[in-house]
């Protein structure tokens, strides 16, 4: 995978992320990175509007400002491209999964078992590309990724992993309905 490549070959101190089709606020990285060493954090991500091919913004979401795991687990609500990691709190083996569809998801979670929570800015820092027909518009590869998730990655047995995924499902639904009103 070729962002497990990039964070392999990295030099920096940080890792930042953000898809082609994604655009960040031109302070995001100044105003993420001084948020960070501000408050000695080691990951943050924040709120992003979501907008199509067109830039024109659908809607927005607000991020929670301080997540635990148990909350994460419920539903990634980060968006990848919002993502700065200081890179010495990822070990290069186990980095972004090969899911297709929530390889960063596993990742967030890897994380926040070992920094117990995550932090998050509230400003408007990333604009999310919502695009038709894209992967992560397909239902079943979600929901197949997100049992594999949990049933192989977090190693919940199947009929857990079968109640997050059909919670995962509805937390993403109220999600859209409450993004796109």
């Amino acid at each position: 995978m070729s962002r497990n490549k990039g964070i392999r070959l990295a030099k920096g101190k940080y890792i930042a992320f953000c898809d082609a089709d994604d655009v960040w606020n031109k302070k995001k990285l100044k105003i993420q990175l001084n948020f960070m060493e501000k408050l000695k954090l080691n990951f943050s991500h924040t709120s992003y509007k979501i907008i199509d091919q067109q830039e024109e913004i659908l809607g927005q979401f607000d991020i929670i400002h301080k997540l635990d795991y148990k909350t994460l687990i419920k539903s990634c609500d980060i968006a990848t491209s919002s993502v700065i990691i200081k890179k010495n709190i990822i070990k290069t083996k186990k980095l972004f999964s090969n899911l297709k569809t929530k390889e960063d998801y596993f990742l967030w979670l890897k994380i926040i078992k070992k920094e117990k929570y995550l932090y998050g800015i509230k400003d408007y820092l990333l604009m999310w590309r919502s695009v038709k027909g894209s992967l992560s518009d397909s239902i079943f590869q979600k929901l197949t990724d997100a049992f594999k998730l949990y049933n192989t990655h977090e190693k919940y047995n199947t009929l857990i992993s079968i109640y997050f995924v059909i919670r995962l499902s509805f937390y993403a639904l109220t999600k859209k309905i409450k993004i796109y009103k």
